[in-house]
């Protein structure tokens, strides 16, 4: 039931309780056939990535992942398999070894000859062992990126009137947490497996500081809300001084360079 989303304008963030509501694939092909073809056209630029995920009352929640792959990967330019929504019950079991492993065994063989890249969103409430498991599965997997990661359902020092309102929480306060599992992840696969990272990033210092840690990449959500569409541009005209300040000649030398 509504609300479902709550500013915690105070604290810089946001709790979500939205789950994966929608009109089903079905409507979902209809509108992203439209913008595939006006960025094949070249109406459109960007990058069209498409989160998938399974249905909260589905029997077969592996099928779900696959239909999802099946339809999508025509029309992406790279899938996430999200397994750490915390608002969909049991979701999270699916980052079990074993449950893991035949997911996305069954992934990556429905993607086939799309060869779209596959992205897979982990929770940042995780222990040292479910890091090392999942490095172990995305790495036999031939996995493209981990992304690093979801919101928290843990609750730091909130100030805000809805801090206790049920849900993920993104934003400000996710931050540490989100760095130190990104070093987590890094330092488990040693590299080898390319990082985005999530959770907390609001200005090019914060994106700065989580591409040193090891992302290859960084993805923006709350502070987006918070501060505008301006912010992207802002965050990187500020990377470039940053690593013009630090020496490297592009921002790629400046991955994982704080990396222990």
């Amino acid at each position: 039931p509504k609300p479902r989303i709550f500013r915690l304008v105070k604290d810089n963030a946001v709790i979500n309780r939205l789950g994966f509501n929608n009109q089903g694939q079905d409507a979902a092909m209809v509108r992203l056939k439209r913008m595939r073809q006006r960025m094949d056209s070249g109406l459109s630029r960007g990058i069209l990535g498409i989160n998938i995920g399974a249905n909260k009352d589905s029997d077969d929640r592996i099928a779900d992942y696959v239909t999802g792959v099946r339809n999508m990967a025509p029309l992406a330019d790279y899938l996430t398999v999200n397994i750490s929504s915390p608002n969909t019950p049991g979701l999270r079991a699916l980052q079990d070894k074993g449950s893991l492993k035949e997911l996305l065994s069954a992934v990556m063989d429905e993607r086939g000859e799309h060869k779209v890249p596959v992205f897979l969103k982990v929770a940042p409430d995780l222990e040292p062992a479910d890091i090392d498991d999942i490095v172990d599965v995305a790495s036999a997997a031939k996995l493209d990126a981990l992304i690093v990661s979801n919101t928290t359902i843990t609750r730091p020092d909130l100030i805000s009137r809805n801090a206790k309102e049920q849900g993920g929480l993104s934003g400000a306060p996710l931050k540490d947490l989100a760095l130190q599992r990104l070093k987590d992840f890094r330092k488990a696969s040693g590299g080898k497996i390319p990082l985005i990272g999530v959770g907390g990033i609001a200005n090019a210092n914060d994106a700065y500081e989580r591409i040193c840690a090891g992302a290859s990449l960084v993805q923006l959500y709350t502070a987006m809300i918070y501060e505008g569409p301006t912010l992207a541009r802002n965050m990187a005209c500020g990377l470039t001084k940053l690593v013009k300040r630090d020496g490297f000649k592009n921002i790629s030398e400046a991955v994982g360079s704080d990396a222990a």
